[in-house]
């Protein structure tokens, strides 16, 4: 699997989505910029438990997503595999499958 195609496919098909709900699309936006705020937890603690439940909900193109503003914010190969840790002791063997794949997307988006 090649990451970066997937983060492309992914927000090729937002796009066309977003376009066919802009409302909807526009609310979920906004609940989006609301959330990230620094309040209580920074964004980039807020973005790990995003991974976190991108691995539980085992969807590929959340990781993509996740991992990618999670490089953007800075994060570290350790500090990611130590939240997929958690993921592991908290969802098992599925955790595990998507946890792997985490982590190589993780490899492939910070090498670029």
């Amino acid at each position: 699997m090649n990451w970066q195609n997937k983060l492309e496919e992914t927000r090729a098909g937002l796009r066309n989505l977003n376009g066919a709900i802009p409302d909807t699309a526009r609310a979920f936006a906004g609940l989006g910029r609301t959330v990230k705020q620094d309040s209580a937890l920074d964004y980039k603690t807020k973005e790990f438990v995003a991974l976190g439940i991108s691995v539980a909900e085992r969807c590929e193109p959340c990781i993509s997503l996740h991992i990618e503003a999670l490089i953007k914010l800075g994060a570290s190969r350790e500090e990611v595999a130590d939240v997929l840790g958690m993921c592991l002791q908290m969802g098992g063997g599925p955790a595990m499958m998507y946890a792997a794949k985490a982590l190589e997307c993780f490899d492939e988006l910070s090498a670029s």
